[in-house]
């Protein structure tokens, strides 16, 4: 029986220069929510590092960030795998398709689309409720399964979950998304707990208040955007560029240690 000394050596950190640990050549990542905002941004990032890049999205219509990606020096691989989040018996297949397109392998999961409802509590219908939990929650829990299933047999992986603020606070007339990103902490900290065992890193990145198409209706409102605005201690809202630095270190040997975190990208917001 081996010794923890020597399991531990097996998954270690690779003692290699810092600027290699954030090398994801030969790597493939599967990623959800990459047309626009952050998701492109991290995309992008993770292919600019040396990653093989496969998109999920609900068609094949808009190669934005496909073609971003291919133009990039060295045109690294990128493809589209067609799945609307909203199906789950789409969701349920999509690793698999992905697999095969390809080449059978898949080293890092980024569970980054999400969609938003806004009503308040006593208005909110029940359609909207399922809708937010389908594609906010149960999408990941689904995907992050079936690559659980193929990186733990490989004893390698990482999974990257998107929360939220709302991870941690209750949010404004926003249930099902409170829900969603509340439940999506839990379950990173759950498959965390399972799989660190197995060299199956799973983290989330929860950012702030991000200037993108989803805080729409609060950018356009003079009085929210001045209240946040002051709030936040860094003096701006975020930019999708702010996150390729931690979903690159997140997807890298060089978080090999970082097991089941919620990592706050907001400018300090929480920190008040």
């Amino acid at each position: 029986m081996s010794s923890p000394a020597a399991a531990a050596d097996a998954t270690a950190t690779p003692p290699v220069a810092a600027p290699r640990l954030f090398s994801l050549a030969g790597q493939v990542a599967l990623i959800t929510g990459a047309t626009r905002g952050i998701g492109a941004a991290c995309a992008l990032a993770l292919a600019e590092a040396g990653a093989s890049i496969c998109l999920v999205q609900r068609d094949n219509t808009n190669t934005a960030t496909r073609d971003a990606i291919r133009a990039l020096p060295g045109a690294p691989r990128a493809e589209i795998v067609v799945c609307e989040l909203s199906d789950l018996d789409q969701v349920r297949t999509v690793f698999a398709r992905a697999l095969e397109l390809m080449g059978g392998d898949i080293h890092i999961l980024v569970n980054c689309a999400g969609i938003q409802r806004r009503a308040p509590a006593v208005q909110f219908s029940e359609q909207d409720w399922d809708d937010v939990i389908n594609v906010n929650l149960k999408s990941v829990w689904l995907l992050s399964q079936s690559a659980g299933t193929h990186m733990v047999s490989r004893r390698r992986g990482k999974i990257i979950n998107f929360g939220s603020l709302l991870t941690f606070q209750g949010g404004i007339t926003v249930p099902a998304y409170a829900a969603a990103k509340g439940g999506l902490g839990q379950l990173t900290k759950a498959l965390s707990n399972e799989w660190s065992k197995d060299n199956v890193q799973v983290n989330a990145i929860c950012p702030g208040y991000i200037a993108t198409d989803m805080n729409e209706k609060l950018l356009a409102d003079p009085t929210r955007l001045r209240q946040i605005s002051e709030r936040i201690p860094a003096g701006r809202w975020g930019e999708p560029k702010d996150f390729a630095g931690p979903v690159v270190f997140l997807a890298s040997p060089a978080s090999q240690y970082v097991c089941g975190e919620l990592l706050v990208v907001d400018g300090g917001w929480m920190g008040r």
